[in-house]
């Protein structure tokens, strides 16, 4: 294979001879990681899902791959970067998306709850105080529909068959007012603006208040920093965090 098509901040993607999408993981990872993730992927597709299809495990140069189909086309997100004046109505069209995903139930999911607790346990940057107010939050999270976890126009791919989904390396079952957070919060890093967007699209076409949903931005900041991912503000989740927890006072 040549050089990477693309590379991310857990793997690097190729795209072999027989025209597949290869996803080699970088070093570091637990050695069932590429299972698990596509034991997640072949699930989701199980549900209806334009997601790639799963093809086999493998290994590159002693470091464990995932082979699946290579969705050929540019993702929404670059479209935009071209022309701004795509924005709106590929906004409107993830919008549909998301809430035609979150519509699903996936019990066969690791249930969000769950996720959240581990990544904020992890979390070394906060008191123990406002992990504990945190971690209390958590436990409200209901229901067990699909939430993708990085759910943006860069996770969209346009294809002569429609838009196809990827990275569903987060996706947990539970909550859909968190994981329309942590969208608004993964657009807010970028383009204030676009995030605000985003939000506004969701609550009106969802029925979802805009209240409900920002109410999960501390919780879901906060599990973001056990990330640790390149280039991310953490002075930034770290203050969302923080007012989360001036709100609490205050009431």
């Amino acid at each position: 294979m040549k050089g990477p098509i693309a590379t991310g901040n857990t793997a690097e993607i190729y795209l072999n001879d027989a025209g597949y999408a290869v996803k080699v993981y970088k070093e570091g990872f637990p050695a069932d990681e590429a299972r698990k993730e596509a034991d997640k992927q072949r699930y989701i597709h199980s549900l209806g899902i334009p997601v790639p299809e799963v093809l086999e495990l493998t290994t590159f140069n002693g470091r464990q791959a995932l082979v699946m189909e290579y969705i050929e086309g540019d993702t929404l997100g670059d479209l935009v970067m071209k022309d701004r004046t795509l924005l709106q109505d590929y906004l409107a069209s993830s919008v549909e998306i998301q809430m035609m995903i979150h519509e699903k139930e996936a019990p066969g999911l690791e249930p969000m709850r769950d996720k959240l607790i581990r990544q904020l346990h992890d979390v070394q940057s906060i008191s123990s105080k406002v992990k504990e107010g945190l971690l209390k939050q958590v436990n409200q999270v209901s229901g067990d529909n699909l939430c993708h976890g990085d759910f943006h126009l860069f996770n969209l791919v346009k294809t002569e068959d429609g838009i196809r989904v990827i990275d569903w390396v987060d996706a947990s079952s539970g909550d859909i007012r968190a994981d329309v957070v942590r969208s608004y919060l993964l657009y807010s890093g970028f383009d204030q603006e676009l995030a605000g967007q985003y939000l506004s699209l969701y609550c009106e076409k969802s029925g979802l208040e805009r209240e409900e949903v920002l109410q999960w931005g501390p919780v879901i900041a906060g599990a973001r920093l056990s990330e640790n991912v390149p280039g991310e503000d953490a002075e930034r989740l770290l203050e969302i965090v923080g007012q989360g927890v001036k709100g609490r006072a205050d009431k």
